[in-house]
């Protein structure tokens, strides 16, 4: 489980006394433990990738709005917290990869955009962001 890892990294980021790794990895323990806590159960893995997929989300909106705010101290330590997140993630698929598993999972032209997605979200849960996923579904779809 991710969930380990994660406690395990923060163990040792805390006896390195790397503080921002330590807060990026406090951060996500705490949502995991407080979705498992919402259940009322053990936290499956998917949910676990999901909540490290919205961290990654909300890090590229910070690291996005730092570039444009031209502050090179966030930039790095935004870049870095990228870095430790999705060290998490299973390996990505490229838009190549994503086209063969949607059409292989019954994605073709002239379905409706939310028919399409209803497929591709379990076909491609955690193996990549959903911009790239909505991208590819409209590719395919029109």
């Amino acid at each position: 489980m991710i969930k380990d890892a994660v406690f395990e990294q923060l163990k040792q980021a805390m006896r390195d006394k790397d503080s921002l790794k330590k807060g990026v990895l406090q951060l996500v323990k705490a949502a995991i433990d407080l979705q498992a806590k919402e259940q009322g159960a053990p936290v499956s893995e998917q949910d676990e990738i999901s909540i490290i997929q919205r961290e990654v989300k909300q890090t590229e909106q910070a690291l996005e709005g730092a570039e444009q705010a031209g502050r090179d101290d966030l930039i790095a330590d935004e870049k870095r917290k990228l870095e430790i997140l999705t060290a998490f993630l299973p390996k990505q698929l490229s838009e190549e990869e994503v086209v063969a598993v949607l059409t292989e999972a019954g994605v073709t032209t002239g379905m409706n955009m939310g028919e399409a997605m209803k497929i591709a979200k379990p076909a491609l849960a955690g193996k990549t962001d959903g911009k790239t996923m909505a991208k590819v579904v409209k590719t395919l779809i029109s």
